[in-house]
Formats: structure tokens, sequence, C-alpha cells
């Protein structure tokens, strides 16, 4: 799996789609409440670092991550927050181990796509680390041929969903063309970009959460098997 678009040299032109995967609370259920853990730490980081209330953290949390779509971005734009101690201390702090396990049946969905006309590609908000720990502990990472991240290493911090961000992810897989392109995220912000960008674009909702009023993308699922019913071309043939 190449990180950030590396792909070998002299590699032909690849004609085939891309599928663009969320990571975080999509390939995995927030009933592992990883989320719930990762704001835990976010909080303490802005309390420890900004010497904030809890209350004035969680605030300032949220704000931040409705105005960029991620907090690291807000902190980094405001606090000069170094990004990669950030990540060392939330991210790459979450006890994944032993909370992340393999899953069979997401495993048999993606090997169930296509791949002579469809590529598999991770986009994420999270840094590196992280992403490719998430999909090594589903033990689903060789599945994937790429992976587009935030790149805590550069500054500005470019995250979804900003369009230059879905224009990197186009550069990085080789899409050629927006509307051949997938993608499925539980975020309803991401949605609403990738659906602007001219992505086919899936808005996972779990029963667990609260659905928009209206929905954001082409399609609004609750689990990732009803992508075969969205797309049945993504997937062989029985």
């Amino acid at each position: 799996m190449s990180a950030n678009g590396h792909l070998a040299d002299g590699a032909p032109t690849d004609q085939r789609s891309v599928f663009f995967f969320d990571i975080d609370n999509c390939l995995y259920p927030k009933s592992y409440k990883i989320h719930d853990l990762m704001g835990v730490l976010i909080d303490n980081y802005f309390q420890n670092h900004l010497g904030l209330t809890q209350e004035d953290a969680e605030t300032l949390h949220q704000r931040y991550y409705k105005d960029y779509g991620l907090a690291i971005e807000g902190l980094a734009r405001h606090h000069r927050v170094d990004p990669l101690e950030y990540n060392r201390l939330v991210d790459d702090a979450l006890p994944l181990d032993g909370l992340i396990k393999p899953d069979h049946k997401l495993r048999q969905l993606l090997e169930n796509i296509d791949r002579t006309k469809i590529k598999p590609w991770l986009f994420t908000n999270a840094h590196i680390t992280h992403g490719q720990r998430v999909v090594k502990l589903l033990e689903i990472d060789d599945l994937f041929e790429g992976i587009t991240y935030c790149d805590y290493t550069v500054q500005p911090l470019l995250c979804k969903p900003a369009l230059a961000m879905y224009d990197k992810a186009m550069r990085e897989s080789g899409a050629q063309n927006a509307a051949d392109c997938y993608f499925v995220d539980d975020s309803m912000i991401n949605i609403i970009g990738s659906k602007k960008y001219g992505w086919k674009s899936v808005h996972l909702v779990e029963p667990v959460s609260t659905s928009p009023p209206q929905p954001v993308g082409h399609f609004q699922i609750a689990g990732l098997e009803e992508l075969r019913h969205c797309f049945p071309e993504v997937f062989k043939k029985p």
C-alpha cells in the first residue's frame, strides 16, 4: 500500500475508478467508543497545553472541529501547537490494540470489490501512523492500494472537507475523473464536500447516530454492506 500516492517509477497510467474509504467510525463501528476516548484525550490536550478549564476545552475543541473539520487544524492555526506532538499524545496514545479486532465480514466485502475496475483507496483526516495502525488491526491493510492522509509534517494542515484535500486524493490515487470516483464517510461535512466535488458520495449513518434532516450524499446507509446495493457495478458478479 502506497502512502500519499507514492507509486513506483514508470508505473503505467491506471484507468480504473477509485473507491475512497474513510477510516475512523467508518471501517469500524461507533460502538467501539474510540471517538469518545479520542475526545477525552483531545480535551485533556486543550486543558494541559492551553490552560483551559474542562468546559472551555470541550467548547473550543468542538468549535475547531466544526470550523476546520479537525481539532488539530485549529490548534496549529491559532496556537502554534506541534501537530506531531499532538499526534503522539492523542491519536497514537489510543489503546487501539484492545479495542479493534479483525472484521471478517468487512474483509469479505472488500475482497468482493472488482479490482479490475475499482482501486480501493483510504482517505483520512488522521496522520499516517494512526490510519495504518487501524487498518492493520482490522487485518484489511492488504486490501487497499494506497492512503491519502492529513500530513502533520506539512503546514498549513490540509484536511477534509477542504476541496484541495479532494484534489490531493485524486492526484495521489491517480484518479482520472471525479465523476468516476466513489466515497463513503461517516462525516456529514465531508460528504457535503465530496458531493460538491463531484464524487459519488455515501453518508454512513449508523442506527446509533442522528440522521441529518435531509440526506447530504447520493446515498445514506446504516452499514457498509449496503454499498453492494448502492453500487452493484463495483463488486464482482456472483
